[in-house]
Order: structure tokens, then sequence, then C-alpha cells
């Protein structure tokens, strides 16, 4: 891998819940998430409370902002993705050089990688590409265990400290290509409550990733 290994992977093996298109309401406004997911990102060692005294439910982690109905349409509509995770990582990150071609001279093996025909033909990006969204779906997979979520994204972040001159603003630059390759692969499925449902993952993914780089600082 290059310099700029970006959302370096591990494997954590994690199962999904039954597909489906787009099961959840959720909230249409995803500006939200970014508050709450910020709040959320710095306390992974928190416990998940109890469940209620006359509930017999488990209460929703307040480091997740998604409702459980929230979580159940994620996990279904990333099936579509998950069957489609080298295409959809090449695209991302083709996005992610058309609107930032300067991070194309932080990749050794992408350097040279110009044109878009280039990049979508390099065997290179296509393994790191697809390092990376194994590593998207190895933290969506486990939101429903949040200890786990929060473990795993912020290590990713925290490996990041060893790249010379990496920059935390860097983890945000994927946010708007992410969601561009996931609406690309979806089509029609990607409606707007899956792409808020999007939006809230992604954005607490990169704030836990952030997480992770800053206390590695210590």
């Amino acid at each position: 891998m290059g310099k700029f290994n970006l959302f370096k992977s591990r494997r954590m093996g994690c199962r999904g819940s039954k597909e489906e298109d787009d099961a959840g309401g959720g909230s249409k406004n995803g500006g939200g998430a970014s508050g709450s997911a910020g709040a959320a990102a710095g306390g992974s060692t928190a416990a998940a409370p109890a469940a209620g005294p006359s509930s017999g439910v488990a209460q929703a982690d307040p480091r997740i902002p998604m409702t459980a109905k929230q979580k159940y349409s994620l996990v279904a509509s990333w099936k579509g993705i998950h069957r489609a995770l080298e295409p959809t990582g090449i695209l991302m990150f083709v996005k992610l050089f058309e609107e930032n071609a300067e991070l194309l001279d932080l990749f050794e093996k992408f350097q040279n990688l110009r044109t878009r025909q280039e990049q979508e033909e390099s065997l290179e990006l296509a393994e790191h590409a697809t390092m990376v969204m194994n590593t998207l779906d190895n933290a969506i997979r486990t939101l429903d265990n949040p200890d786990a979520f929060f473990q795993f994204v912020e290590q990713v972040g925290s490996t990041h400290r060893r790249i010379p001159g990496y920059n935390k603003d860097y983890f945000w630059k994927i946010e708007k290509p992410f969601l561009e390759a996931v609406k690309t692969t979806l089509d029609e499925r990607y409606t707007e409550n899956i792409e808020n449902i999007y939006k809230i993952a992604i954005r607490l993914i990169i704030e836990t990733l952030v997480a992770g780089f800053e206390k590695a600082a210590g």
C-alpha cells in the first residue's frame, strides 16, 4: 500500500440481517446526525444503557445515532453494496480523485493514474478500493455491537498516525464520493430515506475514525 492507506482494513466477522431494500422510516433530516455522532465517537468505552424496568427490551445505545429500524434498513440495503464492493469502491476513489486531484500524490502506487480510464483499469486501485470497502462493510455490520464498532473503527483511525503528514481532514474527503458511489450502485433503491440513513452512517464512521486518530496522538 502507499503512504495514504485510507481506512486500512482488518477483517472482522459479522453477519447482516434479512435483506430488505428500504424497510425503515427514520428522520428525513440527515443534518442532525453529525452533532450526535460527534458526541458518540468520544465515548467508545461507555456501556450500553440497561433495559427499561417494564419494557423487557434493551434500549438503543445513545452512541449510535440511529433507530433500530434505521439500522435494519441500512444493513438490508448494504447487502446490495456487499455484492458489488469492488466496483463501488473503484467508483468511490475515481470520484475522490476527480474532486481532490492533489490526493493522488499521497498514493505512491496511484501517482501516475491521471485519467479516469487509468484509474478504473488499475489493479492496484481496485485492490485498495476493495480493502477500504471491506473496512466499511465490517463497520456497518458491527453497528448492533457498539463496543465492537467503536473499538474497530477507532483502531483503524489510530493506524493513520503512522502515515507521515496525514491530516485528519482527509477522512472527510471520502464522504461525498462514498454517497455518490452508493447511489450509483443502488440505483432506484437509493430512496430519500435510504440516503438519509447512509449520511448518518458515513458521518458516524468518519467521526469515529477521527476520534481514533486524535486519541492516538496521546
